[in-house]
């Protein structure tokens, strides 16, 4: 691997995330393809169902890929889907060399490596791996797990604190944060919020001010007793996207109304079993919201792949709700360090991405 290498393959990365929210369940790709240390082409798998990233390349760069290489995010598919597979494609156009950040989980479309090699081609695995899998880890996650890829974020006050009802702001973070939130919802297949969240702040979980994903996500809500009421701002604009509600199974009635008002009704006996329900259904990303009972079930049960903290420079002080309030608690020495996948700052707020898996 050469500093070349990854300047190339940090491109194709860079072409990838132009997918987000558009391409599931199908994976974020990018290609790109380089002769002579110059890049004559480039492509990237912009909507589920369009072209994907290495036919595009491979034709923008024309005759010029033949003796050339192709830097992808992802192993070429073997398998013919709503598009013809790549690796045939990738063959017959020439290339001497394919880099490769990371292996295809799907043993469906997997191969391709292999299958380039017997086609004589040179084939080298492993450039940015960690950023590529990174950038897919839902899709990587679903075929390993019975639950869907789980991202928990939470806009915290610089002491700790999601918020008081006396004397919380109405939005702890700014506006550059909430922006990001947005696009961070776009995507994920659903977001999810606890019945308590609802009910004191009545929220639409929609996508706002960003590009629409291609399909909106469900709004899921964690609601034992069903008491999500028919008014709330997620039931009146169902229209817009779908609603799920999570039950126990002991409130028929007011389940039924649910219903009819158009919610699917999951009914389950713990939060494993519902998030099996939901993968059940398509979910294979979730982005939770909150609140702290939700979050602390979720970090008790390990079920948290990422935990994203946005913190704004707010003190709410005693009497606050700590965000994990609801968490167990663990002696220095037992509690776990997470690794720090990202940093940034939006505004005046600083944003940290932890990998819990």
């Amino acid at each position: 691997m050469t500093s070349d290498d990854v300047r190339h393959m940090r491109r194709a990365l860079e072409l990838a995330r132009r997918g987000w929210g558009q391409v599931a369940p199908n994976p974020m790709v990018g290609a790109v393809v380089v002769r002579d240390g110059e890049i004559v082409g480039e492509g990237f798998h912009a909507r589920y169902g369009a072209e994907h990233a290495e036919p595009v390349a491979l034709a923008a760069a024309g005759d010029r890929a033949r003796g050339a290489a192709l830097y992808v995010t992802l192993e070429p598919c073997t398998h013919e889907g709503k598009r013809p597979p790549c690796t045939p494609a990738v063959i017959a156009s020439g290339v001497a060399r394919v880099v490769i950040a990371t292996l295809d989980p799907n043993p469906l479309a997997a191969g391709g490596a292999d299958m380039l090699r017997r086609a004589g081609i040179q084939v080298d695995v492993g450039v940015e791996e960690e950023e590529a899998r990174e950038l897919n880890a839902p899709f990587m996650h679903r075929f390993t797990s019975d639950r869907p890829w789980i991202t928990l974020k939470l806009a915290l006050s610089s002491d700790g604190a999601i918020g008081n009802d006396e004397r919380a702001p109405r939005w702890l973070t700014g506006e550059d944060s909430r922006r990001e939130v947005h696009h961070q919802r776009a995507g994920a297949d659903a977001i999810a919020v606890g019945i308590g969240t609802v009910l004191a702040d009545d929220p639409l979980l929609t996508v706002r001010g960003v590009e629409a994903p291609r399909v909106p996500p469900m709004r899921v809500v964690f609601d034992r007793g069903a008491r999500l009421p028919l008014g709330s701002r997620i039931l009146q604009t169902i229209g817009e996207a779908r609603v799920a509600v999570i039950t126990d199974g002991s409130a028929s009635a007011r389940e039924q109304a649910l219903e009819r008002a158009g919610a699917t009704i999951i009914r389950a006996a713990g939060t494993a079993e519902a998030l099996r329900a939901l993968k059940g259904i398509g979910i294979d990303s979730l982005y939770v919201e909150g609140g702290a009972g939700l979050a602390g079930e979720l970090l008790d049960s390990g079920s948290v792949d990422r935990l994203i903290i946005f913190r704004a420079p707010v003190i709410l002080g005693a009497g606050a709700l700590g965000a994990f309030d609801r968490s167990r608690s663990f002696t220095l020495e037992q509690a776990p360090r997470y690794r720090i996948v990202r940093q940034r700052r939006f505004g005046d707020d600083d944003m940290t991405i932890y990998a819990l898996d």
